[in-house]
């Protein structure tokens, strides 16, 4: 109660009165809340399951090549060692002895025939002269032999020579007649193996090698003391694989470049092994080369041989990858997926590479950026344009 103003107040309704209005507000608000928390548990619910997918990204262009065939000229490509063709080792023929004079050196041409070294024969001239020697002697015995049966024979008619006297003068004159032909035969063969001291070339050539110097002793256990290329052929002896070896045939033109070297030899294939090695699966083919300085028996080489014509696809070399498991090319199938193709590659020229196998020239193959791409991956084809490819 106001005592001041004089009038009664209750303040105790109206304090109830406000505390319930509050209460009934809070209450409202609370409902409101406790349903907006339902509703959003109950959206997330039933919403919140099934999110919606991301667009998938578009699949990356490539650029495809239909290569087609081509007819191009079927090649081998190997590596080798230079050898003389015909390599001839020339060494002692005769007893030997003490070289004298060597004549020759390492590239020099020699003809069939020539001497190449000499050996010491003061002893061996000796005996050759006493041979001589024998042969005069045995002739005048001879000949006195003759002289003795021509004066029996003219007095045989006069009853002074019996003819017992005639057959042993005939025989005389005949064993003197032999021991003349004897001693020619000796000297003969002393002048022979004199001959045999001289070392020759059995055939014109090459020298390559020299073993042999003056003052050396040497004999029939020194082997080769000069190796001669006949004629100054040369070879390369390339060892190819099973399947490669099968496509060549003698005659078959070739190209040997020495390694190091960038001028290319021009040569034939003339024998072919007949036989594989069963632990390599190799054969070798034999190609002569006419002889040129740059051409040295014992160093390596690279050569290609062409055997006749093939057709089958070429690709640019960015179309063509390489890892451990050897060549690919990825291709484009119908389902627009990378699938990798093995293919074994032939000759690499400016046009291209050669496959000999794996592709039929129909596919789509990818022109570049094959490094990026995995098999499987799907791409969207896009048809290279021919003017780039320089076609």
């Amino acid at each position: 109660m106001n005592v001041e103003s004089g009038i009664e107040t209750d303040y105790s309704v109206y304090d109830y009165d406000d505390a319930q209005a509050r209460r009934r507000r809070w209450v409202i608000i609370g409902g409101a809340v406790a349903l907006l928390i339902v509703a959003v548990i109950a959206g997330m619910m039933i919403f919140g399951g099934e999110k919606a997918a991301p667009p998938a990204p578009p699949a990356p262009g490539v650029t495809v090549i239909v290569p087609g065939r081509t007819t191009v000229a079927a090649s081998v490509s190997a590596t080798g060692t230079l050898f003389a063709k015909r390599e001839m080792p020339v060494g002692i023929a005769g007893e030997g002895g003490m070289v004298q004079r060597v004549l020759v050196e390492p590239g020099d041409w020699v003809a069939a025939g020539q001497t190449l070294a000499v050996i010491e024969r003061s002893v061996q001239a000796q005996e050759a002269n006493s041979l001589a020697a024998s042969i005069r002697v045995a002739q005048a015995d001879a000949d006195l032999a003759q002289s003795e049966l021509d004066r029996a024979k003219a007095l045989v008619a006069r009853g002074f020579i019996s003819k017992a006297d005639i057959d042993r003068k005939t025989a005389t004159r005949d064993a003197a007649t032999a021991r003349v032909a004897v001693a020619r035969a000796q000297y003969g063969q002393s002048r022979a193996q004199i001959g045999r001291l001289d070392i020759r070339s059995p055939a014109a050539g090459l020298v390559l090698t020299r073993a042999a110097e003056p003052g050396q002793v040497v004999g029939p256990g020194n082997g080769a003391l000069f190796r001669v290329a006949k004629g100054g052929e040369l070879e390369i002896r390339a060892l190819l694989a099973e399947q490669d070896i099968a496509r060549l045939k003698v005659g078959d033109q070739a190209e040997v470049t020495p390694i190091g070297g960038k001028r290319a030899f021009q040569g034939t294939v003339w024998q072919i092994s007949p036989i594989i090695d069963p632990q390599s699966r190799q054969g070798t083919a034999r190609v002569q080369m006419r002889y040129d300085p740059a051409l040295r028996p014992g160093g390596f080489a690279a050569v290609t041989i062409t055997s006749g014509s093939v057709s089958a696809p070429r690709l640019p070399e960015s179309a063509v990858l390489h890892d451990e498991k050897g060549s690919y090319a990825y291709a484009v199938g119908p389902d627009s997926k990378v699938v990798r193709r093995d293919v074994k590659t032939g000759d690499v020229t400016d046009a291209g590479v050669v496959i000999l196998s794996g592709l039929q020239g129909n596919e789509k193959i990818v022109l570049s950026a094959g490094a990026f791409l995995n098999p499987g991956d799907k791409v969207t084809p896009q048809m290279a344009d021919p003017a780039t490819l320089g076609r």
